[in-house]
């Protein structure tokens, strides 16, 4: 009709279609209409759920040209805002009793609570006919007609409902009418007998709703007489609750009214028609009229402006209404919210949450989610093969957050922060070094210092005994550079205490490398001192002259240049520096040194283990010679326990991370050099201050088993020593 009509410009002013392709002014250049169409009430309706939360969502729609267009501008909607939608029905409107049946039982097995419904209120009344007798509670019912929610609210089985309707106002006079309102006037209307029906809950012998029908049946209404009167409290709550359609009428027919107005009105100097001229009052054509009609601009009762945008709608306005039971055993629709669509973004949605009350008397919304929200911490992991909104909670792992809910992903922490237990914030890291406060660190501290001092004591000893042939024999002043050096290793597990610093981390491992090369040449020294001692007594022997005090001191030199060589190569190309590691240790940023080139470090390491392993193989081949004061065993045994220290440090020191790390390299040290410390001058400390017997010509003399003389240059020591084996001096007997 409104495409003919179009054909030659007769305005038309609808008050109940919404469908969207009227919308359309090249097929329906003459249409109009004072209420939205259906793409502004499937905005609104997805407002609605996505406010409530929810994103679960079912739709039933009959099958025709209404329901096609609305289903689908509906989902397209709830697509734009994420929610997601279970199932759509689309009724055939032929055998309507049957395909009702059919979506009664579906009702039953769909875990959706809400449900949109876009049937006429003919169709509507037939479904819910079908879902008498089911367990339809917990549904929400979401319509756009007034009197379909309240026929929802009459059927006992339906549990909740929402109606998203146009703003209404009040019609002047219109209480008047109603009270003077009789059905014998107009005994042929039988619209007038269906009002009675539903304002006094009697019943007609022919008419009658399904569900209204039943009711009035179950309750023993009597029937209609026509004599019932509307006192002022039934017109009352009839104005407020219904006869939203009658509004609508009212309003088209005052649109008209107006451009009637503004028609009768013009100025005949300023027409808007050719040559500036008005239209007749009384002879004027259908498009002059809809002219007027295009440009209408009034206030209605309802608080908003009527006007007809370019494609003949009017602004998107909506209350929302709650059913609510009310005693005894009757219903309203409160008004709870309004939704405005020409309001700025994200303010189109106004709702009164105080004012709800769900079936039951209950004001917490129920849930339509196809899966529960996920908790702060908690990320989302999408089912395979559902939409969207079906979905896992898994919790964050280690170093990543969720801060809201339903997050898709979790943020990941900032490198010098870390997640909490619940994994909802980030907190700072501690940073983690290896302090002179704690237990380990005043471990080291205390051990350090007493070996240290330890070492002064001994070298006090040493040279206060130093004319002791045990002192003076194998080299008196390697002995002295052993004991030095040693404390220096001692003191140089400090330099891994405390803050990291480019100082600090410059000198760590070059200054334990420098002295301990020069503790282990000392020791390789002496070693070569004892292997070669014997042959060099030897008449005509040339190894005499390479076996003199200056050229074996001269060999600490070169083996101790060496290795300082290797560490300013080291801190010229790549040099240690402070780093802050916050990967190894969970919650902590570990504050090390950075060894910068690891192959400098290892040569470094590998140079000192290369001359620790040939003392050790020289010193066992030399342990059974015979010597007063040999030291071939306890280099031997010093060497086996300095080798064993460290093979075992460099699979700890690779496997561990943070403190353990700096205290296993700690460790080694102490121990290396306690063990050399032990295993080489303790004994001869004893021998010194315990058995001063043992300093006596007539105990050099003695053999070990004490039964045999034996010759002082016989002996490797004595040949080194100024005591006994100077060259051109006689030995002693």
């Amino acid at each position: 009709m409104a495409r003919w009509l179009g054909l030659y410009k007769f305005p038309q002013v609808s008050y109940a279609s919404s469908v969207v392709s009227l919308s359309d002014k090249t097929q329906f250049p003459s249409f109009l209409r004072i209420i939205p169409n259906d793409q502004s009430w499937s905005h609104g309706v997805a407002l609605v759920l996505q406010y409530f939360g929810w994103n679960w969502v079912g739709i039933v729609a009959q099958d025709d040209d209404f329901g096609n267009q609305a289903s689908y501008l509906l989902s397209d909607e709830l697509r734009k805002v994420g929610i997601c939608r279970e199932f759509l029905m689309n009724i055939p409107a032929s055998n309507f009793h049957k395909n009702f049946q059919s979506v009664a039982r579906i009702m039953g097995t769909v875990s959706a609570k809400a449900i949109v419904v876009i049937l006429n209120t003919f169709s509507f009344s037939l479904m819910l006919k079908g879902l008498s007798g089911r367990d339809v509670t917990g549904k929400i019912w979401i319509r756009r007609n007034i009197d379909d929610s309240e026929i929802a609210l009459s059927c006992p089985n339906i549990s909740q409902t929402l109606a998203i309707s146009r703003q209404r106002g009040k019609i002047p006079g219109f209480s008047e009418f109603l009270g003077h309102l009789h059905v014998d006037e107009t005994p042929e209307n039988d619209y007038i007998k269906i009002f009675w029906e539903k304002i006094f809950g009697c019943k007609w012998p022919t008419l009658g709703l399904p569900c209204l029908s039943n009711r009035t049946e179950v309750e023993g209404s009597k029937f209609c007489t026509g004599k019932e009167h509307l006192q002022d409290q039934t017109i009352s709550s009839l104005i407020s609750n219904a006869l939203s359609e009658t509004y609508g009428a009212y309003t088209a027919v005052y649109s008209i009214a107006h451009a009637l107005q503004d028609l009768i009105s013009c100025d005949a100097r300023e027409g808007p028609f050719g040559n500036g001229t008005c239209a007749e009052s009384w002879d004027f054509q259908p498009w002059q009229l809809l002219y007027y009609l295009k440009k209408v601009r009034f206030w209605g009762h309802h608080g908003k402006e009527v006007i007809f945008d370019p494609n003949g709608d009017s602004p998107a306005a909506y209350d929302i209404l709650n059913g609510q039971e009310t005693p005894p055993k009757s219903f309203s629709l409160v008004n709870i919210g309004v939704i405005d669509t020409t309001g700025p973004s994200g303010k189109e949605l106004t709702i009164n949450i105080s004012s709800i009350i769900w079936r039951g008397g209950q004001s917490q919304a129920p849930h339509s989610v196809c899966s529960e929200s996920c908790l702060p911490g908690f990320s989302q992991i999408p089912r395979q093969g559902w939409p969207h909104c079906c979905f896992d909670c898994r919790p964050c792992p280690r170093g990543y957050i969720a801060k809201k809910r339903d997050m898709e992903q979790c943020e990941k922490c900032p490198e010098d922060q870390y997640s909490n237990s619940h994994r909802n914030h980030c907190v700072p890291k501690a940073e983690v070094f290896l302090t002179y406060e704690e237990p380990m660190g005043m471990a080291v501290t205390c051990a350090a210092v007493s070996f240290s001092l330890l070492m002064v004591f001994i070298l006090g000893v040493f040279v206060r005994h130093r004319g002791f042939p045990i002192v003076r024999a194998n080299n008196a002043v390697l002995s002295y550079a052993l004991l030095i050096s040693l404390a220096l290793c001692f003191l140089s597990s400090l330099l891994f205490l405390s803050y990291p610093t480019k100082a600090t981390c410059l000198l760590r491992q070059t200054t334990f490398g420098t002295v301990f090369i020069v503790a282990i040449s000392s020791i390789f020294s002496k070693t070569i001192t004892v292997v070669f001692a014997f042959q060099a007594t030897r008449p005509g022997s040339t190894i005499r002259r390479w076996m003199r005090p200056r050229i074996l001191n001269s060999m600490v030199f070169i083996f101790s240049s060496i290795q300082l060589t290797i560490c300013v190569i080291w801190l010229g190309t790549s040099a240690p520096f402070p780093a802050a590691d916050t990967h190894s240790q969970p919650g902590y940023i570990i504050i090390e040194c950075n060894e910068g080139s690891v192959i400098a470090f290892y040569c470094v390491l590998g140079y000192m283990g290369f001359l620790a392993l040939g003392s050790f193989i020289m010193a066992f081949l030399a342990r059974n010679l015979p010597d007063t004061y040999n030291e071939a065993k306890f280099i031997t045994f010093s060497m086996l326990v300095f080798c064993s220290v460290w093979i075992s440090f460099l699979p700890t020191y690779q496997s561990t991370k943070g403190k353990a790390m700096v205290a296993v390299e700690v460790f080694a040290i102490l121990a290396s050099s306690a063990g050399l410390l032990g295993c080489i001058f303790v004994p001869k400390c004893y021998m010194i201050l315990f058995r001063l017997n043992g300093h006596t010509h007539k105990w050099i003399k003695r053999s070990p088993g004490g039964t045999k003389e034996i010759h002082l240059h016989t002996l490797p020591s004595a040949s080194c020593s100024s005591a006994s084996s100077r060259v051109g001096r006689k030995p002693i007997k």
